[in-house]
């Protein structure tokens, strides 16, 4: 596996955000409404204020995808930023790559000056919330409005390296 630099608008990074937002989709509980699709402006996940990451394997396939973005700094004035778009293929899951492209993202956002990482995700994603708890991060109050999430994480990077 190799972890690559791309912008969210190239056609891997571009696919791989369809795949995700169709499975997203798929999966989302009726009960809690419509998925909301929102792409990512590229420009908000270029060094120093982010970085957006495609997985390729050994045939060179894209498999996953994910990036981290500065946001705006927290009531005590620690620098953010926030993981977004972390997503695997399916066939592509359990073979340790989402812990892989954590540490690569936590190790720039590091580089970049934060102090915390924080992300959303929502309660169904099981999987997501135990690789989350596994690397030390914390549910905390909601610090966005997004529609598709029910919970929220951070981790204090200075205490971790």
């Amino acid at each position: 596996m190799d972890m690559r630099e791309a912008r969210t608008d190239s056609p891997a990074a571009h696919r791989l955000l369809i795949d995700y937002f169709t499975w997203r989709a798929s999966e989302f509980p009726p009960t809690q409404g419509t998925y909301t699709i929102s792409h990512p402006d590229p420009t908000a996940f270029v060094a120093p204020d982010g970085a957006f990451l495609v997985a390729v394997d050994d045939d060179d396939e894209p498999v996953g995808c994910g990036g981290i973005r500065r946001i705006p700094r927290d009531e005590a004035g620690r620098v953010r930023f926030e993981v977004k778009h972390l997503w695997l293929a399916p066939n592509s899951r359990g073979k340790g790559l989402a812990t892989a492209m954590m540490d690569e993202l936590e190790s720039r956002a590091r580089e970049f000056g934060a102090d915390l990482m924080v992300l959303d995700t929502h309660h169904t994603l099981t999987g997501a919330a135990r690789l989350y708890a596994s690397r030390s991060y914390l549910p905390v109050d909601a610090y966005n409005e997004n529609p598709n999430a029910t919970v929220w994480y951070r981790k204090d990077l200075r205490l971790s390296a």
